[in-house]
């Protein structure tokens, strides 16, 4: 699938990696709907690929044996049916997290990474949500922690106090105040912020993008992940993320 492309540096593995993860957070979130559709269980076993450009593909596995790089779990498509759609996805995240860990240590061992070279590439990886993390929300905080964030936005930028009268779920997490008097509030709000991850690419927040939270499923997104501007978000009264927007009654 991916013959001829051959990153030989750590750096390079990493942005193989994160361009495959995002392409493969990106089928299970925001494009759920088409891979769902995708994954018929009349067809033959299939496999979710993710590749560095963030694209992602349901195909058959490659014929070579052994193929040029290692291959996702097969079969996906056969369970969709089987299972409530939250665990499958689920279960797909969990083999997708494990084929791309595969893959960039396969690339390592091709190109003779060192000791300390796996062990830099292993802490980059590692401080990234794993996709079965961003995928069942278990890389936001929960429950009160969750309202906490929410709460904590609406009271940023007085530029942005127009927000403060919509539902708490639409609220941005905005870059800095540029009200002095909210400083010690900007440090509160960067605490809870640090483990708030989107729901589409599963980078964690920053407090120099615009976010956006889902008032259905209340997972949070940058604002370009969802295509989402501050100008639109002050008309929006309920905000559903692609996936909920997709989301129907299924057999």
């Amino acid at each position: 699938m991916d013959a001829g492309y051959n990153p030989r540096t750590v750096e390079e593995v990493f942005r193989d990696f994160k361009g495959r993860r995002a392409a493969l957070i990106k089928a299970l979130t925001t494009d759920v709907e088409e891979f769902y559709q995708q994954c018929d269980p009349e067809k033959e076993n299939l496999c979710l690929y993710g590749f560095p450009s963030e694209q992602w593909e349901v195909n058959l596995p490659a014929e070579e044996v052994p193929p040029e790089l290692p291959e996702p779990a097969l079969g996906i498509n056969f369970a969709r049916d089987g299972m409530q759609d939250k665990d499958w996805l689920s279960l797909v995240a969990v083999h997708s997290d494990a084929w791309l860990l595969a893959v960039a240590f396969y690339f390592g061992a091709r190109f003779g990474f060192d000791k300390a070279d796996r062990k830099r590439l292993f802490n980059m990886i590692n401080d990234l949500p794993t996709i079965f993390e961003v995928v069942t929300g278990m890389a936001k905080k929960q429950g009160k922690e969750k309202s906490s964030v929410s709460n904590h936005s609406s009271n940023k930028s007085k530029s942005n106090s127009k927000r403060g009268s919509e539902s708490k779920n639409t609220k941005a997490m905005q870059s800095k105040d540029e009200d002095d008097e909210g400083v010690a509030l900007e440090a509160d709000d960067d605490e809870e912020h640090e483990e708030t991850f989107c729901g589409a690419c599963g980078e964690s927040y920053t407090s120099d993008e615009f976010w956006i939270c889902c008032d259905i499923c209340e997972k949070w997104f940058h604002g370009k992940c969802v295509k989402i501007t501050p100008a639109r978000a002050e008309h929006i009264k309920q905000y559903k993320c692609p996936s909920c927007s997709n989301k129907r009654a299924r057999p």
